[in-house]
């Protein structure tokens, strides 16, 4: 069993910084992916980063690249996703989540893919 937590959200002003955190336990290695998606107020929740444990490999949607960066501590089973020159376009809710299984970059995207959620953490930027 996999259990996510994310923390580090809050509100911030358009133009600043917040830096995310999801600790894992359980299962957390090997060649699994960690995505971190969104759900922005009346919108489907969408990719936003994801890392793979194993190599550091990073994906980006093309609406954060040059802003956001996804990183990760293995010995702390921990991922961060630093959110830099933040829009209010980027208010929503946070969540990470991983795979159980190696799955191609390409296939980052799909919700479908990752068998465990953290709960979620609220990003809320002001203009």
């Amino acid at each position: 069993q996999v259990q996510l937590v994310e923390s580090g959200g809050g509100l911030v002003q358009a133009g600043g910084s917040l830096r995310l955190s999801c600790a894992a336990s359980g299962r957390t290695f090997s060649d699994y992916t960690m995505g971190w998606f969104r759900r922005a107020p009346g919108k489907e929740r969408e990719f936003v980063a994801g890392i793979r444990w194993s190599d550091g490999i990073t994906h980006y949607t093309d609406s954060v690249k040059g802003r956001f960066t996804t990183s990760k501590d293995n010995a702390k089973k921990t991922v961060y996703l630093q959110m830099n020159s933040l829009k209010p376009e980027d208010t929503g809710v946070y969540y990470c989540a991983q795979t159980s299984k190696y799955i191609y970059a390409s296939r980052w995207y799909f919700q479908r893919e990752y068998d465990y959620w953290g709960q979620g953490t609220q990003v809320t930027v002001s203009s």
